[in-house]
């Protein structure tokens, strides 16, 4: 600073001197600092674009797997109402996948007869109800498909709908064959009705007053040959003697005038089976006594048809769960390949990357054995033996998990004929599948033998079971699945827990609405009551 005199001459100075090595010092360790920073942040980059490019694979593998199963998926926010569509669902629906998606633009393609059908649908589904349905659409360009979708929603703690995410498949050209089979059976029943019968009326003690028409074409005999009505009753086949018999008394024993029917079998004169439909009517004459009036066709054609058309549709429903089961073991494989190339890489350092695909895919194959039962068994297509596909399942986890060690052993006690639909068998199953999985990868670690143990019994082959909702005793069941491994850790709240593996089992066992319940006592155990409506 410069000192001046009162005319402004510098006559001196001041100045002040500090040591700032301090301050030199930490600047260069700042810099350094910053040097290593930004080297991290370069690292870290790297990883992270490996990663990306890596789920990049995972989704084009995903929309390969549904674009050869025909299948899309979606994913609704119910908080945002924002969709997420996959590629495949943008092509069932005609649509450039730029296009962003609300509920309502989804809604928008429906058939306006179908929408308020498909709003109750979803709204059933967000109170936690099944969702599984058919609807029309109505593509850009005019065209209307008909697609089946299948979805379930995901709820927060607090019981409140969040996300809802499943399917969607183009079902077209299966509606159109199902269509043309039902008009060629609406053709075939006129026909039938349209056929020439028999007319009768007997009396008040059931004699014969009038039998004509086409007795001979129909029984092979006369109408002299069959003047009585015990005559007529010969003719019918034993097995179904009893439900004629039992039509007849119903009639006779009415008080008031009366109208029924009955289908039973009949042997012919030349020893040949028919199916007849018998239509008759108590009525009084004019003096007040009753009279039994009525006609006979032969339905024998129209039965055969109606095995025929049954038949076909086994055919048909036997195909579907064949391809679904094929397309789930696409998925599968997809879903196998990836966890490999997880594994194969370097910067995928943590193995549960590699155990999620291992569950998916369990979740998967659980899932594909239902349709694959189904496939395979004798005669209907709606429900199946879930006692044989529980012993498939767990068999298949075993051979999974148990790597080698045979000492892990199971004791199975399943009831024999125990039959569930589509709607009870998954849920069940995916349970079984997460409860199984989890005893073999972790009941008995450090240990060298153990057994699981998993019952199925309905109520009435259980002692002492509670009945407090009033179900009947037939329609509930127990599936009981235990270890006497090591145990589940106390500190582990199964009404809250954090894996995925038993926020499922919550999750289904409420979608079965029943009961879990859990036992921490010499091992683990699992019991589920349910109730099948």
């Amino acid at each position: 600073m410069k000192l001046r005199d009162e005319s402004g001459i510098i006559i001196g100075g001041v100045s002040i001197i500090s040591d700032i090595s301090d301050l030199k010092r930490a600047e260069k360790a700042l810099k350094k600092a910053y040097s290593i920073l930004e080297e991290k942040v370069k690292e870290r980059t790297g990883e992270l674009e490996n990663a990306y490019n890596s789920l990049k694979e995972n989704e084009k593998s995903l929309a390969e797997a549904q674009k050869l199963a025909h299948v899309g998926s979606y994913d609704w926010n119910i908080i945002t109402d924002e969709e997420h569509w996959s590629d495949e669902l943008y092509r069932i629906f005609g649509l450039d996948p730029e296009l962003e998606l609300s509920h309502n633009t989804f809604l928008s393609y429906i058939h306006p007869e179908d929408l308020n059908y498909v709003n109750h649908a979803i709204n059933e589904a967000l109170n936690g109800k099944p969702y599984h349905i058919d609807y029309r659409v109505i593509l850009p360009d005019g065209e209307e498909r008909v697609i089946y979708s299948q979805g379930g929603v995901i709820f927060d703690e607090k019981s409140t709908p969040v996300r809802m995410r499943g399917i969607v498949q183009d079902i077209t050209e299966s509606k159109i064959a199902q269509q043309k089979l039902q008009q060629s059976e609406e053709k075939y029943r006129f026909f039938v009705q349209s056929f020439k019968g028999i007319t009768f009326q007997l009396d008040k003690d059931l004699n014969v007053e009038f039998f004509h028409g086409a007795v001979k074409e129909i029984t092979g005999y006369g109408e002299e040959e069959l003047s009585s009505n015990e005559l007529w009753t010969q003719l019918v086949v034993p097995d179904d003697l009893d439900m004629y018999l039992g039509a007849e008394a119903k009639a006779v024993q009415s008080p008031g005038d009366y109208l029924g029917e009955v289908k039973y079998r009949i042997k012919t004169k030349d020893g040949v089976i028919r199916w007849v439909h018998e239509i008759h009517q108590k009525i009084r004459n004019e003096k007040g006594e009753p009279l039994y009036t009525g006609v006979v066709y032969d339905i024998t054609e129209k039965k055969q048809a109606e095995e025929y058309f049954k038949h076909l549709e086994i055919i048909r429903k036997k195909e579907i769960h064949h391809r679904i089961k094929n397309n789930l073991q696409v998925i599968s494989s997809l879903l196998d390949l990836q966890a490999e190339k997880f594994n194969n890489r370097e910067y995928v350092k943590d193995s549960e990357i590699i155990e999620a695909f291992k569950e998916s895919q369990d979740r998967v194959t659980s899932i594909a054995l239902i349709h694959e039962e189904l496939h395979e068994e004798e005669g209907t297509t709606d429900t199946l033996n879930f006692s044989l596909y529980l012993q498939r399942l767990v068999e298949s986890l075993f051979q999974t998990y148990r790597f080698g060690n045979t000492r892990i052993c199971l004791d199975l006690d399943l009831e024999e004929n125990i039959f569930f639909d589509m709607d009870t068998a998954v849920p069940l199953g995916m349970i079984v599948n997460e409860l199984v999985s989890n005893s073999l990868k972790y009941a008995f670690s450090g240990r060298k033998t153990g057994e699981i143990q998993i019952k199925l019994l309905s109520l009435n082959a259980i002692n002492g079971l509670d009945n407090e909702r009033g179900i009947p005793e037939s329609k509930r069941y127990t599936l009981i699945v235990s270890d006497n491994g090591i145990g589940i850790p106390q500190n582990i709240d199964f009404e809250n827990p954090e894996t995925l593996g038993l926020q499922l089992v919550n999750i289904l066992v409420d979608q079965l609405d029943g009961e879990v319940e859990l036992k921490r006592d010499e091992g683990t155990q699992f019991v589920i009551k349910f109730s099948v409506e």
